[in-house]
């Protein structure tokens, strides 16, 4: 497996980083195509049956996360839907989006932070190094999504990516 997840918290702005061991045109590829979307997306125990994206500036991405772990209790059984909006391409370097809480028809979720996600595909020496960079109206709306396990969930979500890369290469 390729590098742990490392975090780090800078007022209103959640920083991850870590390299995947696989070639910075397929990691980009897993980050904007539904077929691979679909394999690795959310927590562990979590599935995504709906999953439509129209990769374009301007475009959507909206989903829906489904708990299919009976061990994680009341989770079991609970969708959460979410929308990102593409505000800048440029492929395979940089994707940038506004990304949304929301319902089954793409409404924004009332009381829920949006964040300005920054990522970038960094070739090195063994694969490809993702930044994610998160920022938040506020350092009370990171807070919010820090308090609802987003970090163990984005851990579990990047770990299931790394494996989706193992194995689309092997």
């Amino acid at each position: 497996m390729a590098d742990q997840l490392v975090s780090k918290v800078e007022d209103k702005v959640l920083i991850l980083e870590r390299e995947f061991k696989a070639p910075r045109e397929l990691v980009f590829q897993a980050f904007t195509q539904a077929e691979h979307l679909k394999h690795w997306w959310g927590p562990r125990g979590w599935t995504v049956p709906v999953c439509h994206v129209d990769f374009r500036v301007g475009g959507v991405w909206h989903y829906c996360m489904k708990c299919e772990d009976k061990n994680q209790g009341d989770f079991y059984g609970m969708e959460s839907w979410g929308k990102a909006v593409y505000r800048e391409i440029v492929v395979p370097e940089k994707i940038v989006y506004v990304d949304f809480f929301s319902d089954a028809e793409g409404n924004e979720a009332p009381n829920m932070p949006s964040t300005i996600v920054t990522l970038e595909f960094i070739e090195t020496e063994n694969g490809t190094k993702v930044i994610n960079r998160g920022e938040y109206a506020s350092a009370e709306g990171l807070q919010q999504v820090m308090d609802m396990g987003m970090l163990q969930g984005i851990t579990e979500t990047w770990d299931r990516l790394g494996e989706h890369l193992e194995s689309v290469q092997a």
